[in-house]
């Protein structure tokens, strides 16, 4: 008798005994997804800030993603709009790298350009060519995609297996869903076609019918908390006693500062303040929905048997200010409630309920998913740097201490007829006059954080040349702008590094900064 066949073998031994072959043909589900490389979700949220209040509502995402893994107390973005930022998530760079300075065609969103030189070379586009990853896109991408005269929505960016992505700018009804590059139209019956509740559908559909034999990459892009702001018909009464923050850089005039937040009117209106509470309401209802999406997730993930081999990353695209300096809703400035947003990561090997302080930026998440799917970054052009030393819990990591923030601003020519005082070039004006951006509003900062400074400097590109630094240390609410008095030397140190920031690529992107030890 041969010794597999031996009469004394447990089941286990004989288990062991048997060839991997034979392993594969008796459970080959199981086999390969043990051997598997880790599968990866993004979730992306639009306009959620955190400086504000913006994650409390998600009681289950705190429970199912944060208590059960990492929380980046400092994560940033380096551009605090959609496009830009939603560019430098996919493409691993900094705007002036990846040339997406607004929402506009013009500016380079979903253009043709954009198309041709940056799309190919995203992480996804990477993940799905050389490392074998399935990947799956449900929700918005960029703010002009589907624009007919960037191809509409018949066209798939290289990169994505599934692609379920929404025409334009985020809505919640009555929207189009370029479905592997068909149109699909959808109308205003909430059980059918609230988007959230699509996106989440979607997901769970994808997760249950998806290939079992190789790794998997989804990126779910809500449209909440961004406007319209409509809940789900659950949510609509929910938070009823809640208003925006009245923290102490609320309703105040932004002395010292550039001239966009020295035109906002103060004390603002009670119209304005009415406005803002109740968009600030329906914000938070709006994220209610994204809870649920979550918990309905990671409950498949792992009745699937896939949540200790997936790791689930939660973020936003920028943040939101609602009466910071008196402007009433918006983002796009340099402030910390407008370029902070959350960031949590559960997944293999990440110990549960951990804060991390380091200084990340969106710009780290193509790096750091490619990491974990086993791609080395030297073959890539990303400014960022992977966190998953950081998620590992790695002793001695070398991290950076600052990074860049850069915008370009969106105006027109001719002034708005309802503010026409104001002169040309501004836009997103509200009824007072009050204006949320304009053609100069164009600036670049070093945000720096490290043992011993907590300091942002900012130049202006306009006919001021305006300066703007912050000492977050003594003032977490940047009203105090010391650019006039802090030390000529620190300030000349912080323009240096300003301008080799903004002519950096890849590596050189990932230099000592100025405060950094040694």
């Amino acid at each position: 008798m041969s010794p597999a066949m031996s009469p004394a073998m447990s089941p286990a031994a004989l288990l062991r005994a048997l060839p991997l072959a034979l392993l594969l043909l008796l459970s080959p589900a199981r086999a390969v997804r043990q051997a598997r490389r880790p599968n990866v979700v993004l979730i992306l949220t639009d306009d959620q800030d955190v400086c504000l209040g913006g994650m409390t509502p998600l009681k289950k995402t705190n429970a199912l993603i944060a208590q059960m893994g990492i929380t980046f107390v400092n994560a940033y973005v380096p551009s605090a709009l959609c496009c830009p930022s939603r560019a430098s998530i996919l493409t691993g760079k900094y705007p002036h790298n990846h040339h997406v300075v607004n929402n506009t065609l013009e500016g380079n969103c979903s253009s043709k350009l954009w198309q041709k030189i940056q799309e190919p070379y995203t992480f996804p586009a990477v993940l799905k060519a050389a490392c074998g990853y399935q990947t799956f896109f449900a929700g918005k991408y960029l703010n002009e995609y589907g624009a007919e005269d960037a191809g509409g929505v018949g066209h798939v960016p290289p990169g994505w297996s599934f692609w379920y992505a929404l025409e334009k700018n985020s809505k919640y009804y009555n929207y189009t869903l370029s479905v592997n590059g068909k149109a699909r139209r959808h109308g205003e019956n909430y059980s059918v076609d609230y988007l959230t509740d699509v996106l989440a559908n979607m997901s769970l559909d994808f997760l249950e019918y998806k290939s079992n034999f190789e790794p998997f990459f989804m990126m779910i892009a809500t449209p909440a908390p961004h406007s319209p702001w409509t809940p789900a018909p659950q949510y609509t009464k929910s938070f009823q006693n809640v208003s925006a923050p009245r923290n102490s850089n609320f309703n105040i005039h932004g002395k010292n500062k550039h001239w966009l937040i020295r035109q906002a009117k103060t004390p603002m209106s009670n119209s304005s303040i009415q406005f803002l509470d109740d968009a600030y309401r329906k914000r938070w209802q709006t994220l209610l929905s994204v809870d649920d999406l979550i918990e309905k997730l990671v409950k498949k993930l792992e009745v699937n048997g896939e949540l200790d081999n997936t790791y689930i990353f939660y973020t936003s695209d920028n943040g939101f200010h609602t009466g910071q300096f008196s402007l009433p809703i918006d983002k796009r400035q340099l402030y910390e409630f407008d370029i902070k947003v959350p960031l949590l990561v559960r997944g293999p090997g990440i110990k549960p309920n951990q804060t991390n302080k380091m200084l990340v930026a969106n710009i780290d998440l193509g790096p750091t998913i490619l990491d974990i799917a086993g791609y080395d970054l030297n073959k890539t052009q990303m400014d960022g740097m992977s966190l998953l030393p950081l998620l590992r819990g790695d002793k001695n990591v070398t991290w950076r201490s600052d990074f860049l923030v850069e915008y370009q601003g969106e105006g027109y020519n001719g002034s708005d007829p309802t503010c026409p005082g104001l002169g040309p070039g501004v836009t997103h004006c509200f009824p007072d006059c009050v204006c949320e951006d304009s053609y100069n509003n164009t600036y670049a900062c070093v945000r720096t954080l490290s043992a011993s400074w907590d300091l942002q400097y900012c130049e202006f590109d306009d006919r001021e040349v305006f300066v703007e630094v912050y000492n977050l240390t003594a003032d977490p609410h940047q009203i105090n702008n010391i650019a006039k008095t802090i030390d000529q030397e620190i300030l000349e140190k912080m323009n240096y590094r300003l301008m080799m920031l903004q002519s950096c690529s890849g590596a050189t992107c990932r230099t000592p900064g100025v405060f950094d030890p040694g």
